[in-house]
């Protein structure tokens, strides 16, 4: 199993993550807006199983090709090193345009029932395939082959990921008003987000790059 150490690590990336402005963070905001904390709350519990299925898919996956070819694990980290560092660019690139916060008048008041809410936020995780293969790129560098079998170690941070989301985002949906201010009107705070998760990724990118199997 990972140490305590890089468990911990791993948590402290996952929460700078959460907070970058993304679709799935800024989906909570605007629902929890619309209809509500409560809402907001379902969204981000579908959202996290839609990250169950996607850990699961990895770990197995995974755990089979590394298993199987050292030419596999190496065309895998090379392709994800590139996919981070991609990301830290389109992060770097991306526009901080301060917008006026949706109001939450008569479609706050209709709540669109627990089961729905739920069922959006899996849909909209599951229904995401860049989800999938940035588990892909992300997960693997945190589990260590000479600790134990790859797949456990993955579910493990799996859980530890829904952990980092259910605190970030469950903030955005309690908070919605107060993180709606900060995120939709305030672009310096996009900004310096967005450059946050640019240097994260840029040092994932690196460390993936130069692992060995």
């Amino acid at each position: 199993m990972p140490t305590l150490e890089t468990l911990a690590a791993f948590f402290g990336v996952s929460l700078v993550l959460g907070l970058s402005p993304g679709p799935d963070n800024i989906f909570v905001l605007l629902q929890s807006a619309r209809h509500g904390w409560r809402a907001g709350l379902c969204v981000v519990l579908g959202l996290c199983l839609g990250i169950v299925g996607h850990t699961a898919a990895v770990a197995l996956g995974l755990a089979a090709l590394l298993a199987a070819s050292a030419l596999a694990f190496t065309v895998l980290k090379l392709c994800g090193a590139a996919y981070l560092a991609w990301l830290a660019w389109g992060a770097l690139r991306a526009p901080a345009v301060a917008v006026a916060p949706p109001a939450a008048g008569a479609a706050g008041a209709q709540s669109g029932g627990t089961l729905r809410m739920v069922g959006r936020g899996v849909l909209m995780n599951l229904s995401n395939p860049k989800v999938l293969i940035f588990f892909l790129a992300f997960l693997p560098q945190f589990a260590d082959p000479a600790r134990a079998s790859v797949a456990p170690q993955i579910m493990l941070l799996g859980l530890v990921f829904i952990l980092a989301t259910l605190l970030v985002f469950g903030s955005i949906a309690l908070f919605s008003g107060t993180f709606g201010v900060l995120l939709l009107r305030s672009a310096r705070a996009q900004r310096l987000l967005n450059r946050t998760a640019a240097v994260v990724f840029l040092g994932l990118a690196a460390k993936l790059a130069t692992a060995q199997r």
